[in-house]
C-alpha cells in the first residue's frame, strides 16, 4: 500500500471507523459479560471497497480493539433490492476472493452481503471463496413473499397495494439503489387474478413493490398482518420455498 492509497483510505473510511469504535465501546460497556455480535458495514458508498481499503479498515479496527463477526464491503457490481446481481461475474469472483483472503488473514470473520436477497448467480461463488464464512441479508424479500401470498388469497387487496406502490415509487425509491422502471409495471386492471402472483417474479415490479413497503405498511399494516395470520400456512410455504432456493447454492458450495 503506497502513501496515496493509505491517505485515500483514511479519508474515505476514517470517520466510519471512528464511529464504529465509539459504538463498539458503548455496546461493550452496556452489555458487560453478555455476548453480542457486531457487524461492520461500509457498503453504502458510491465506489467499491478495494482490497487495500478493506485491509486498512480491518487493521484499524483490530488496532483499536474492536471485536466483530462480519464485515460488509461495497462490492463491485450492483446489489439492487429484490433482484439478481448485476455485473460481471468474473470480476466479482476475483474481487471477493481477495476480500475473503483478507478476512482470513485479519481475523477469520464473515463477509456480509447486504441487499443479498435473490443474488442467485453469485451464491455458489461466495460460498466457495469464503469457505462458507458468509452472512447474506435477505429480510426484505420476506415482505415480497407476503405480497405473493396476498396476491394468491386476496387479489382485491393486492390490487390496492399495487396501486399505492405505483403512486409512491418515485418518492420512496429515493433512499434505495434500484433501477426498476414504473412504465414496465402493469396497472392492476391489466392483469387477471391468476396473473397477479406472477408479478412478483418480474424485475421492475419486484423493485416497485419492494421499496414502497413503508407506504403500504403505514396505510395497511394491520390489514396485511391479519391476512397473513389468516393464511399462515400459505405464507409459511412461500417462505420455505424462498429460503430453500437461497440456501441450496450456499450449502452445496460450502
Amino acid at each position: 500500500m503506497d502513501r496515496e492509497t493509505l491517505y485515500r483510505a483514511a479519508a474515505k473510511y476514517g470517520g466510519a471507523i471512528a464511529h464504529t469504535v465509539r459504538m463498539s465501546r458503548y455496546i461493550d460497556e452496556r452489555m458487560g459479560d453478555a455476548p453480542f455480535d457486531l457487524e461492520v458495514s461500509v457498503d453504502e458508498t458510491e465506489t467499491p471497497t478495494s482490497p487495500a481499503e478493506h485491509y486498512f479498515i480491518a487493521g484499524e479496527l483490530k488496532r483499536l480493539g474492536v471485536r466483530w463477526v462480519s464485515l460488509a464491503p461495497r462490492y463491485v457490481g450492483r446489489f439492487e433490492k429484490g433482484v439478481d446481481y448485476i455485473g460481471d461475474l468474473d470480476e466479482f469472483e476475483e474481487a471477493i476472493a481477495k476480500h475473503a483472503a483478507i478476512a482470513r488473514e485479519m481475523g477469520l470473520y464473515k463477509l456480509s452481503i447486504h441487499s443479498g436477497s435473490d443474488k442467485f448467480s453469485i451464491y455458489s461463488i461466495v460460498a466457495d471463496k469464503t469457505n462458507g464464512l458468509v452472512h447474506v441479508k435477505t429480510a426484505g424479500t420476506s415482505y415480497l413473499e407476503a405480497l405473493r401470498t396476498v396476491a394468491q388469497v386476496d387479489p382485491g387487496f393486492f390490487r390496492e397495494i399495487l396501486t399505492l406502490a405505483r403512486e409512491r415509487y418515485e418518492t420512496d425509491r429515493a433512499t434505495y439503489h434500484v433501477s426498476g422502471e414504473l412504465s414496465k409495471v402493469p396497472t392492476p386492471d391489466e392483469l387477471s387474478d391468476s396473473e397477479l402472483p406472477q408479478l412478483l417474479d418480474q424485475f421492475d415490479a419486484r423493485q416497485v413493490l419492494h421499496v414502497t413497503y413503508g407506504s403500504v405498511l403505514d396505510k395497511w399494516g394491520g390489514r396485511l398482518h391479519n391476512a397473513l395470520v389468516a393464511h399462515e400456512g400459505v405464507y409459511a410455504e412461500m417462505l420455505r420455498r424462498h429460503f430453500e432456493r437461497h440456501l441450496a447454492p450456499l450449502s452445496s458450495a460450502a
